[in-house]
């Protein structure tokens, strides 16, 4: 049975391990939840805490406005997760949730002095490349067909129509996010940074994975995996895998 312990209003903690090591805070794709990353948490080793982020407007918050803002979003985080960066802490961001983690990273270094142990960026291209993207334009049935075209969701789920209709205002509020984030030019992070990307990605090529690089002052490194832009979902037990390695040496 899927569990929800709350820690604060943004940060949700599915399996506690206060005594951990190192702790990661995962951060959701658009239109996701912090119950995505129930797998990786359960799936991790005890020596991780893992903390999921609760976007407003979503699950238990629902009732609360959605954020349209990269920034608006990671300052969320931030105060999320600011009462547990007592041990080694590091940000695993899927999709948009990767461009949140590096502004989140950001912002903790800039206001707070703190650098973040390790950034883990997951099927997004580096904020330096750029597509002209409108997804966030369209109406809820081309919303919904880019939803489909990334196959992130359960077909059941898709077909649901009062479902679906409930997660269309979190779904356009998150592309709008990311679609009219503009990143400073020089923007970068100290935290090293691992890139995770689908071999089949149609929304992140193998040289905008790469130019990650760019955005970190200390190293960068690329594991491909196959499959399309929710690889994820597929290789669970590989990445958490990777992520131990990186967090407890």
């Amino acid at each position: 049975m899927l569990t929800n312990t709350a820690t604060n209003s943004v940060v949700r903690r599915f399996h506690p391990r206060p005594e951990a090591a190192a702790r990661l805070v995962c951060l959701p794709h658009a239109g996701g939840s912090a119950s995505a990353y129930f797998g990786l948490s359960r799936d991790l080793s005890p020596e991780v805490d893992v903390l999921a982020a609760q976007y407003p407007g979503r699950q238990d918050r629902r009732e609360e406005s959605c954020l349209t803002d990269i920034h608006a979003l990671a300052a969320e985080v931030v105060a999320g997760v600011l009462p547990f960066l007592d041990r080694p802490t590091a940000l695993f961001g899927h999709s948009m949730g990767a461009t949140v983690a590096f502004e989140a990273a950001r912002l903790l270094e800039r206001e707070h002095g703190y650098t973040v142990a390790r950034l883990f960026l997951s099927g997004r291209r580096a904020p330096c490349t750029h597509r002209p993207d409108r997804v966030h334009r369209r109406d809820d049935a081309g919303l919904l067909a880019e939803v489909r075209l990334l196959s992130g969701t359960e077909s059941a789920i898709l077909e649901d129509e009062e479902i679906m209709r409930m997660a269309l205002p979190a779904l356009r509020a998150d592309y709008t996010a990311i679609e009219t984030y503009r990143p400073e030019l020089d923007a970068v992070t100290a935290a090293p940074i691992t890139v995770l990307t689908g071999s089949d990605d149609i929304r992140t090529s193998a040289d905008e994975a790469a130019a990650w690089a760019r955005h970190s002052t200390t190293e960068c490194a690329v594991h491909t995996f196959t499959g399309g832009h929710f690889f994820v979902n597929q290789h669970r037990a590989a990445i958490a895998r990777l992520v131990e390695r990186h967090l407890l040496g």
